[in-house]
């Protein structure tokens, strides 16, 4: 992570956006106090509404921000980050330059179909590094592969490829990359003939718009294509109730970032039903599931300027954990669950709930700018020395206070 705190990064930034202290804190709704002193870094954290809260008045990325980590550790010889940006932005596809890719032997259809699958599996898994190192060449496989066999098949699971690659990519703090992978995933589910392949990219869009911090966009988006989508609910299949639903949640969560409360949980409402209609479904690689969905009520509460954790902590109470399909959303869960407990005075609840995410997510956890959050909030207000605290934040790279 980055050496400076978080308030060399606000005074800095504040600085060349020639705003003053109190102009800061009138864009970003805070008081004069809370700048100064993260400024003057007697403070080491603030909540995360208040940070996201500075992030959108000093138009940055929260993740730049709060100095998050890129999502690897360890550098490989097979690739890397830089080789996802150079497989995502394909300079051989813009009009007028000579395809510089020459790969004479591709692999099969069917090969290539599997290998798409895996990936699939490692990035829900939270296997990051591994992911960063395989997927550049999977991208390259797959356009040869439907440069050599066109078929629906084909675009249909390059579309998937390319949703891994702007999902990594907006992990990795990278959402131009991220939005230059989502227009290649819609154009490839637009070549396999597939509205429901198109409705998954717009939901991935509009996660990518919210990390840019263009709420009202991601919103939007994802709204209009759920209307475009919606279904007969006495005729829709699994699969389009499924991406009907993701597409609610994914409008969600910028409402509630809007501090439009209300309007979020109606989204999350009319998701809810579509899941209980439709089932589990693993479809378009992601999953879909009423525990899926409530999850995201939790989420929800902790959003905007007004956090509600005593309200997430009531809606965590419906949700089983162990019916969560996939590992990293797993995570993510307990990471906003420990949040709220922090939030309501249960510090030592949120403390073993972030122990027992680190335990089945070592690699994820270390990149998870609300996990750091949480702990730098843990720190400043321990009235004793706990040593699991402090080696949990040496750990995932926060410094202790003096």
């Amino acid at each position: 992570m980055s050496s400076s705190t978080i308030g060399d990064r606000i005074r800095s930034l504040r600085e060349f956006r020639d705003l003053t202290q109190e102009q800061l804190a009138d864009r970003a709704g805070i008081s004069i106090d809370t700048v100064r002193t993260l400024e003057q870094n007697r403070r080491q954290s603030a909540r995360i509404n208040t940070v996201r809260a500075l992030a959108r008045a000093l138009d940055v990325q929260l993740e730049r921000l709060v100095g998050q980590a890129t999502v690897t550790q360890q550098l490989a010889d097979d690739g890397g980050l830089l080789e996802l940006r150079d497989a995502i932005q394909d300079i051989g596809a813009l009009p007028g330059v000579p395809d510089l890719e020459d790969l004479e032997d591709p692999p099969s259809e069917t090969a290539w179909v599997d290998s798409v699958r895996d990936a699939t599996t490692t990035y829900w898994r939270g296997d990051y590094s591994r992911l960063s190192s395989t997927l550049p060449l999977l991208l390259r496989d797959g356009r040869a592969v439907a440069r050599q066999t066109p078929t629906e098949r084909v675009w249909r699971q390059l579309a998937l490829a390319y949703q891994l690659a702007a999902c990594l990519a907006t992990q990795a703090g990278h959402p131009d990359w991220a939005f230059a992978a989502v227009e290649k995933q819609l154009n490839a589910a637009a070549r396999a003939s597939d509205p429901l392949m198109e409705g998954m990219g717009v939901s991935t869009l509009s996660w990518v718009l919210l990390r840019q911090g263009r709420w009202e966009q991601a919103q939007d988006v994802a709204e209009r294509k759920a209307d475009a989508l919606e279904p007969s609910f006495r005729k829709s299949t699994p699969n389009q109730l499924a991406v009907y639903g993701n597409l609610l949640v994914a409008a969600a969560t910028p409402a509630a970032r809007r501090d439009d409360q209300d309007e979020a949980m109606q989204l999350l409402t009319a998701a809810e039903a579509a899941a209980v209609r439709s089932g589990p479904v693993r479809a378009y690689g992601t999953a879909f599931s009423v525990v899926d969905v409530r999850t995201q009520k939790v989420n929800i509460a902790l959003a905007g300027s007004s956090g509600r954790p005593d309200d997430a902590l009531r809606f965590s109470s419906d949700v089983r954990v162990e019916d969560i399909t996939r590992p990293v959303h797993s995570a993510s869960y307990r990471v906003d669950v420990a949040q709220a407990r922090y939030q309501t005075g249960d510090s030592e609840g949120a403390l073993e709930t972030l122990l027992e995410v680190e335990r089945d997510q070592p690699e994820w956890i270390k990149f998870q700018a609300l996990a750091a959050a949480t702990v730098r909030e843990m720190l400043e207000s321990e009235r004793r020395r706990s040593t699991p605290l402090r080696s949990l934040a040496a750990r995932l790279g926060v410094e202790p206070l003096v």
